[in-house]
């Protein structure tokens, strides 16, 4: 969806100054719900490519990404490495959170709220929100009630969270900040989706997240 998006922008289809079609629109476009919208337009952006004022809509500001990174450079191996966890973890977490959107009870809402505020306290006080982001795709696999899904993240811990095979070196403290402010807006689209009990726009907007991380790390590999 966001992709689509982007690419109709970045092809010249919808031309700088034009107007985005309303959220309506896209969602009966596209098939999809106003979540899963709102959360590619955030992407859109992040990327620089649109802004959205309140009475006017979406605007097309440029058709070239300008995209926000933790790193300037990253070593080859760990490249490879995050690439490898996230391939896995687009197999597993897009299906772990339309099941939690099925399954999660009030325990669960209050663990996932409580990790998001979390994340955003951590960004907040510009730390890198290593912790806070691994313990909100953690509260997401134990809401599916499958045993087999929480095994998974415990057993992979913190290392399931690409930043946390960044050495401080690496990390870019002003793009970072940027970047987690993407990350945290795409948890937050994430989490309306579960807690509304949207199980189709909780895999997608999942299979987003982390499908933008892995097109973002694999860049890395062409420096």
């Amino acid at each position: 969806m966001a992709d689509q998006l982007e690419s109709l922008i970045t092809e010249g289809k919808v031309a700088v100054g034009e107007k985005l079609p309303t959220e309506n629109s896209l969602c009966d476009s596209f098939g999809v719900s106003r979540t899963v919208i709102r959360e590619a337009i955030t992407h859109l952006k992040s990327l620089g490519l649109v802004e959205t004022r309140r009475g006017v809509g979406t605007t097309v500001l440029r058709a070239t990404t300008v995209e926000a990174k933790p790193a300037e450079s990253i070593s080859a191996t760990t490249v490879e490495d995050i690439l490898h966890v996230l391939e896995l973890r687009l197999a597993l977490e897009p299906a772990a959170a339309e099941l939690a959107a099925e399954r999660h009870d009030d325990a669960d809402r209050v663990l996932l709220e409580s990790s998001h505020a979390a994340f955003i306290k951590a960004h907040a006080e510009k730390s890198q929100a290593r912790v806070e982001d691994y313990e909100f795709h953690h509260a997401i696999a134990k809401a599916t009630k499958n045993p087999f899904y929480n095994s998974f993240f415990e057993q992979l811990s913190q290392s399931v969270i690409p930043r946390a095979k960044l050495l401080s070196i690496e990390i870019n403290p002003d793009a970072s900040s940027r970047y987690l402010e993407r990350v945290q807006e795409e948890h937050a689209y994430i989490l309306e989706a579960i807690l509304s009990r949207d199980a189709e726009a909780a895999r997608e907007t999942m299979y987003q997240h982390l499908n933008r991380a892995r097109n973002m790390y694999a860049k890395y590999r062409d420096q």
